[in-house]
Formats: C-alpha cells, structure tokens, sequence
C-alpha cells in the first residue's frame, strides 16, 4: 500500500476512533457516574481520557510503518 493512501486511512481511522470513543465515554459518564463525587468523575474522565491513546498509537504506528518495497 502506498505511504500517502496508508496516511489517509489511518487519519481517517483517527477521527473516527476519537469521535466514537468521546461518545461512548461521555454516555457511559452521563448514565452511571450522575449521582457520584466529583473525585470519582475526575478518574474517570482522567482514565478515559488516555485510554484512546492507546488505539491511536496503534494506527499510528501502522501509518508510519515501512513502505513496500517496489519490485524493479
């Protein structure tokens, strides 16, 4: 796969993953943490908001990853 396309879909992957992942989290926030201290809020929100990180290196890692080489 060419470099540049590879780019493009792990871009497009990345938003994509960070709007999902938000939604999720802030529905899964707003269903089970409404009555909860604001300590318990504040892990939560601390952890999931680094928890997308990990995904996101993942496409990254993918996108950076070496080009095929060319047969000549």
């Amino acid at each position: 796969m060419p470099p540049r396309l590879r780019k493009l879909i792990g871009t497009v992957l990345i938003i994509v993953l960070v709007l999902v992942y938000a939604l999720v989290a802030t529905t899964i926030a707003s269903a089970y943490l409404g009555a909860s201290p604001w300590w318990v809020h504040l892990l939560y929100f601390l952890f999931s908001g680094l928890l997308w990180i990990l995904p996101a290196m993942l496409l990254i890692k993918w996108m950076e990853g070496p080009p095929r080489p060319k047969d000549e």
